[in-house]
């Protein structure tokens, strides 16, 4: 399998790193490669919304602190990301949010259960520009797939990028999902509970164009 992702570490401060040390056994899920009881793992069921490449974890702490009645995975490969929201979510005291430092595609095929996902959400990830390099890219046909059949009945796939080119290929790749139904003709609009990320405003500064696509899994039943 070709991976979306190249680990390359950026240096990792002295309190990202403390992070690690004090706050994983809180925030953290180990990996095991074996189906999780995320209800357990919570201690509480409740909604459950996915982020995957969350970067620096600021659209996941709004997202944490503003929808309490929900509770959310975050997956980030790189650990510097990990360990600032970790950082951020023992400040503000959230605990409705656990945090996978893996591989997100083995996170979904191994440790979830088919309709398990309320929400998935993937905000800017690697655009991959080269076309030698759209292998790499994460919304491909096989991946919707795999999240679709995670999502429950009804639940949501939401997917952000700047680059014009990654976003009609998500529209395209995302609109042949046979369970998945487009809530908008094209693209559809920022919502207004996704604040403008760090990686947003780079792209805007560049004059590139924002595009959302918001798809909703199909009841089958």
């Amino acid at each position: 399998r070709i991976r979306s992702f190249v680990l390359r570490q950026g240096r990792i401060t002295p309190a990202q790193q403390r992070a690690f040390d004090a706050h994983w056994l809180r925030y953290g899920l180990d990996y095991t490669g074996t189906p999780r009881d995320f209800a357990a793992s919570f201690g509480r069921a409740a909604p459950l919304i996915m982020e995957i490449g969350f970067g620096n974890g600021g659209q996941l702490l709004h997202s944490a602190q503003t929808a309490a009645n929900a509770n959310f995975i975050g997956i980030e490969v790189h650990r510097p990301g990990v360990g600032r929201l970790m950082n951020g979510l023992a400040e503000a005291n959230v605990d409705n949010t656990r945090i996978s430092n893996h591989d997100a595609v083995e996170v979904i095929e191994r440790q979830l259960a088919p309709e398990s996902l309320d929400e998935v959400r993937i905000y800017f990830p690697d655009p991959w520009p080269k076309q030698r390099q759209h292998k790499r890219r994460l919304i491909r046909p096989e991946f919707v797939g795999l999240a679709t059949s995670r999502l429950v009945s009804g639940g949501t796939l939401h997917c952000a990028t700047d680059w014009r080119n990654y976003a009609d290929q998500m529209l395209e790749v995302l609109e042949s999902e046979p369970g998945l139904r487009n809530n908008y003709d094209e693209f559809a609009p920022r919502p207004d509970w996704r604040p403008v990320t760090r990686f947003e405003r780079k792209g805007l500064s560049a004059d590139h164009e924002i595009k959302d696509l918001i798809f909703t899994k199909l009841d089958v039943t």
